[in-house]
This record gives structure tokens, C-alpha cells and sequence, in this order.
């Protein structure tokens, strides 16, 4: 009998390794790194100015729950302290959509409650 031989080639594969939402969000966040002093001020006036007045009318005109208050506080308080503490960006772009997140939250809640 006649012995079969097979000849194989080795073929490497080189998958491209893909990059997930948040770790490309966090790289961003370190790019943003040389604008720092921009997004404290950018942070500090848009929840000061903006995001906190409306967020305190809702909730008064609202439920007025003191839950809501002191959601509405400890939102403007972390974003206020992160950036206070000269954390890096990494951490207080995040902290500060969180907050921004939290607001949105209570104010759709209370304008749900206004509106019914």
C-alpha cells in the first residue's frame, strides 16, 4: 500500500483586536486631558448655571420629595468635588455625565408627576 501524505501550511491568523465602547471612551477622556481647565469651567457652569435651577423648579414644581433634593444635591456635589479635587479627566467627564444622567432622571420623573 501506498502511504497518503498530507501537506499542511501553517496560515497565522492575525485578528484585529477590537476595542470596547468604554475603553475607547476612557482613551478619549485622556486625550481631553490638555483641555482640563476648559472642562472644569465647562462643568462648573453648565451644573451651576443651568442644569441645577432647572432641576430644583422641576422638583418644586413637581412631587417636591426631599429624595429628589437630595439626589439633585449629591449630582451637583460629586461633579462639583471631582472637579474641585483636580482629578484627571478620566474620571470627571464621567462623573459629570453620571450627574447629568441623574438630573435628566429626576427631572422626567417630576415632570411625569406635574403632568398627570
Amino acid at each position: 500500500m501506498q502511504t497518503i501524505q498530507h501537506s499542511y501550511q501553517e496560515i497565522f491568523l492575525v485578528k484585529e483586536k477590537r476595542q470596547s465602547i468604554i475603553s475607547r471612551f476612557i482613551a478619549w477622556c485622556n486625550e481631553q486631558e490638555k483641555f482640563r481647565f476648559g472642562w472644569v469651567a465647562a462643568i462648573i457652569a453648565i451644573h451651576g448655571c443651568v442644569l441645577a435651577p432647572i432641576t430644583v423648579l422641576v422638583i418644586t414644581l413637581g412631587s417636591n420629595h426631599i429624595a429628589y433634593w437630595g439626589v439633585a444635591i449629591g449630582a451637583m456635589a460629586m461633579a462639583l468635588v471631582a472637579n474641585l479635587a483636580a482629578m484627571p479627566t478620566k474620571i470627571t467627564i464621567p462623573v459629570f455625565f453620571f450627574s447629568v444622567l441623574l438630573d435628566v432622571l429626576i427631572i422626567a420623573s417630576n415632570l411625569a408627576i406635574f403632568l398627570s
